[in-house]
């Protein structure tokens, strides 16, 4: 991964931090660094709910 996409931090829905509050604290930085590559992936400046589920779906949890 690289610098900017660690310092280019994406927006996210309220509904879509609250999903990412369920995630367990030990694994929550890499989730939400997964998300949000997914998202870029997906051309998308914003993490909504339906992207944090589509995420689970693909990486199995």
């Amino acid at each position: 991964m690289s610098d900017s996409n660690l310092t280019d931090a994406l927006d996210w829905t309220p509904e879509a931090k609250a999903k990412l509050k369920n995630i367990p604290f030990f694994v929550r930085t890499q989730a939400k660094a997964r998300i949000e590559q997914l998202a870029r992936a997906a051309g998308q400046e914003i993490v909504t709910v339906e992207l944090v589920e589509q995420a689970r779906l693909e990486f199995g949890q």
